[in-house]
This record gives C-alpha cells, structure tokens and sequence, in this order.
C-alpha cells in the first residue's frame, strides 16, 4: 500500500474549550493526542503511529476539514526572521532606495554582484520575532491605526524537529521538522529609527503587533514537503499576483540558514525559522496594505491563506 501524504493543523471545532492536534489526510482531520510542540519532540516514536493511522484513513475518519476552525499550526518558543535574502528583492530594494542622481542600472549591476560575492562569503542576517504575533492563516488582519506603511512579504519557513546548536550546513535539514507558510507583516515607516540613526533597524516596533504573522494553515513534515529551495512563492493581493517566485532565487538556503541561526542560540523543537521574502512586496510597488484588501497566499504544498484587511477602529 503506497503511504498517503499527510499534514499536520491544530484546531478548533465547536465547543472546544482548547486547541486539539490534527492529521490531515484528504479532506478529513484525525485528533490526536498532546500538543503540537509535544508531537513534534517525539517524532521518533509517533512518526510510525501517524504512517498507520493516515494508511487506514477513509472518508469517513476523523471530522471534516471543513467544519472546523483552523488555527496557526505552531506554538513557537522562538522566531527568527531573516532578512534580505532573495537576490531579485535586494537588488530592488536598492534600486528603490537609491541616492538621487544615481543610475538605476548602475545600482541593479553593483548590488547583484554584491549579492552574488554574499552568497558565497557571506552570512544571512536575522533578527527576532515574537510568538504573539502569530495568527491564524484566515484570522482578519487589523492595520494599526498609527501608520499607512504596512505591508506583506509572503514567506517559507521551516519549523526545527529537535533541538540544534551549532550545526553544520550538511546536517542542519536532518533537524528540520517540516515547513509552513508565514507572512511576515511588515510597518515600512517603523523598520528604522529616525529620531537614532546609528541604532538602525526597529524590527519590534516594525513586526510584532497583533496578527503580524499570519501562518500556516498546514505543517508539513520534511519527508512529505521535498526540496525546499524548488517551491513557489505567491501573493496576490485583490486577485491580482504580487509575489510570484521560486524559492530558488534564495541568496542562502534553508540549510545554511538553520545552521547558521543555530550557531548562536540553540533551536528548540517547535521553533520557526523564516527564510525571507522574495520580491514584489507593497514597497516595491508603491501600494501598500489597507481597509478591506484580501490577501491570498500560497507556496507548493502548503495550502492557501486567506487574510482580508480592516482599519483599526
């Protein structure tokens, strides 16, 4: 008997008083028992109960992925975001934010070398995120009142299976669990510090109000999801596609990233490490998130998010 893919949710039917775990097979959500973070530290000995129990599901197990509310798949203890790592996106970023009088093309030219000399002597950059950001891949998205400057960056990211410190690029996958889908909710206004230059970057202030990480709605495990650097990455905002890349055009990898963020802080089962979002976020089209807009995103084999956006009131 071939194995069925499967995935994994944590969700909500009517009258839970808490989250439960699932295993998606198909259209139908097999509870299991414990949390996701629990599940995730002793794969080892549940991976083989999960490979039996999606064999033997049918259209009658479990409940109907449809009739219950999906929840963010995750409860991370940490996040880290990374920065700047999709080649095409940099190169625009500096193109948009070039001192006046500049070439555009000169600039295109000298950042892809830039990139191109990073990738291989460089280190990724990465900065922490906080859990309570997260939110569902469906919850509504409040834009906060104090700026117009939100935007999306659509992103992959892998969620680490046991713990990892000091890893190596070879044998860092083997300590991913599998991936899900983020979006990395960005305040363009609030990223630097106007009134402290030398500080640099805000990344608090600019990506951790409430709702500023959409994820999921779907984990996958590793050995279902395959090649993590050959997935799509797509946003559309309004129906119309703003993000649309291939996570080929990455300046580091998952590899490399989960072995370098591993070199600093131990990674616990559970946590996320993003990847970084490719080009074509609102920045760079000059048109930027507001009241009642509808994101749809989706990256290969990870379902959809569906956010529609409103004001704070």
């Amino acid at each position: 008997m071939t194995q069925p893919n499967y995935a994994l949710v944590r969700f909500q039917e009517s009258g839970d008083t808490k989250p439960k775990t699932g295993l998606v097979v198909g259209e139908r959500v097999l509870p299991l028992d414990g949390d996701i973070n629990s599940l995730i530290q002793h794969w080892g000995t549940t991976e083989s109960e999960l490979d039996a129990m999606a064999a033997s599901a049918s259209d009658e197990t479990g409940v109907a992925l449809s009739g219950v509310e999906v929840l963010a798949p995750v409860e991370p203890a940490q996040v880290l975001q990374t920065g700047a790592n999709y080649r095409k996106h940099v190169i625009d970023l500096a193109v948009a934010h070039r001192d006046a009088g500049q070439d555009a093309e000169e600039v295109r030219t000298k950042t892809a070398a830039m990139m191109d000399q990073r990738a291989g002597q460089g280190t990724p950059y990465f900065f922490i995120g906080l859990p309570t950001a997260i939110a569902s891949a469906t919850d509504d998205l409040t834009l906060p009142g104090y700026s117009k400057s939100h935007d999306w960056e659509l992103e992959l990211a892998a969620v680490i299976g046991k713990e990892a410190f000091r890893v190596s690029p070879e044998e860092a996958l083997e300590y991913v669990f599998g991936y899900t889908m983020v979006n990395d909710i960005t305040t363009r206004e609030y990223v630097f510090r106007k009134d402290m230059p030398a500080i640099g970057s805000d990344w608090y202030r600019a990506k951790n109000a409430p709702g500023f990480l959409p994820t999921g709605p779907l984990l996958v495990p590793a050995k279902f999801f395959g090649d993590p650097q050959d997935v799509q990455v797509t946003l559309k905002l309004n129906g119309k596609a703003m993000q649309d890349e291939s996570t080929q055009d990455m300046i580091f990898g998952v590899a490399k990233l989960v072995s370098e963020a591993s070199q600093i802080m131990p990674l616990r089962p559970g946590d996320l490490v993003l990847t970084g979002s490719p080009a074509g976020n609102g920045q760079h089209w000059g048109r930027l998130l507001q009241d009642g807009d509808v994101m749809e995103g989706t990256i290969t084999g990870l379902g959809t998010q569906l956010i529609h956006c409103k004001d704070e009131q």
